[in-house]
């Protein structure tokens, strides 16, 4: 458990599944913490989301669009 009592999870990118603070792989292996397991799950479609995000804004900047 973290400092704060409750539970936190994790994306684990090499068994593609949710893990626990009881259970987990190594950092370099997992995007999180996330509050809930549901959290967890949507790690990778989070991350698509930031980076067209993160694109669009390099386009604009760069004067693409």
């Amino acid at each position: 458990m973290s400092s704060s009592g409750a539970e936190r999870y994790y994306w684990c990118l090499s068994h593609q599944r949710v893990e626990s603070e009881a259970d987990m792989c190594p950092g370099r292996d997992r995007l999180g913490p996330y509050d809930s397991a549901a959290e967890a799950e949507q790690a990778l479609a989070k991350v698509r989301e930031r980076n067209e995000a993160w694109d669009a804004e390099d386009e604009r900047w760069e004067g693409k669009h």
